[in-house]
């Protein structure tokens, strides 16, 4: 996958249009980022192979009963799940995100599911597999996660897309945790995104088998290419989402806009998934917002 230039170079306009739009708008912003919750939960734990849909997910949280068995550790990894996303919404913005935050994160997600490994790093003799890909031995772990704390810190140069797609690739790499690593991966990228001013993003389900390549291309040979691509598009479409709402669009499918605009729906997808235009993804459909001509 090439790098998207196009999202590069978008980011910086699309974050001078969004603190314009948000003045004054506190409120609505509040709701935008409750209402994402679930399908941040949601699209985390189904790429860890979590069985529960959006909508059980919704349920879950609401604490309305399903209309299946599903396990307490399913329960309790939305539970937790929706605790962590919540409190790094406020958290991010107090302090600067350092080991001993990390661990209070996995313990506050791993509660009541795994008590025993809960809040703490693997230990010696704990090893974990993922694919073919074997994690550091466990006395490498602090080392790994101080290097790649410097690494994220000194590069402030460079696109934040970049940086966080690398500092991602890090820690998932070193695999710290027996278990919750990649759903403390997937908030730790938020906790930094917000800490630097800029939105959360939310890297879907349906993304996995690319999102489980670009994991892939940096065991192979280091590079970031595709995980920068995963992170850019995510960002933008959380851009377009909240500039739809805080500039007053009239938001509809992406189908309703093809038809209006007697455009080809597939040729419009194709531009959504690319995100050379301003569509976002909202509970699995492609929406888009449209200014109303009068205004």
């Amino acid at each position: 996958m090439p790098r998207q230039i196009y999202v590069f170079q978008a980011l910086p306009s699309l974050r001078k249009r969004y603190y314009k739009a948000a003045v004054g708008k506190d409120a609505l912003i509040q709701l935008i980022n409750e209402a994402e919750v679930a399908e941040q939960v949601y699209n985390s734990n189904a790429i860890e192979n979590s069985t529960l849909s959006l909508e059980e997910t919704e349920k879950i949280l609401l604490q309305i009963d399903l209309d299946r068995f599903v396990s307490e550790r399913e329960i309790f990894e939305a539970k937790n799940l929706a605790r962590v996303v919540n409190y790094i919404n406020t958290k991010a913005k107090q302090q600067e995100l350092n080991l001993e935050i990390i661990l209070s994160l996995h313990k506050m997600l791993i509660a009541n599911i795994r008590d025993d490994i809960a809040g703490r790093f693997r230990r010696e003799n704990e090893y974990v597999r993922v694919g073919s890909h074997i994690a550091p031995a466990p006395q490498e772990i602090i080392e790994r996660l101080e290097t790649m704390f410097a690494e994220y810190y000194a590069s402030s140069h460079d696109h934040i897309i970049t940086r966080i797609a690398k500092l991602h690739l890090m820690f998932e790499y070193t695999h710290p945790f027996i278990d919750g690593n990649g759903r403390i991966g997937r908030v730790m990228n938020n906790y930094l995104l917000i800490r630097e001013g800029f939105v959360p993003i939310n890297i879907t389900f349906i993304n996995r088998q690319m999102y489980y390549e670009a994991f892939r291309e940096f065991d192979r040979n280091g590079t970031t290419t595709i995980m920068e691509g995963i992170v850019g598009k995510a960002l933008t479409n959380s851009y377009y989402k909240r500039l739809a709402y805080l500039e007053g669009a009239k938001i509809i499918t992406l189908r309703e806009y093809a038809k209006q605009n007697q455009l080809s729906h597939s040729n419009v997808i194709n531009k959504a998934n690319r995100q050379t235009i301003e569509a976002f993804l909202e509970k699995g459909v492609w929406k888009i917002g449209v200014m109303d001509k009068k205004k």
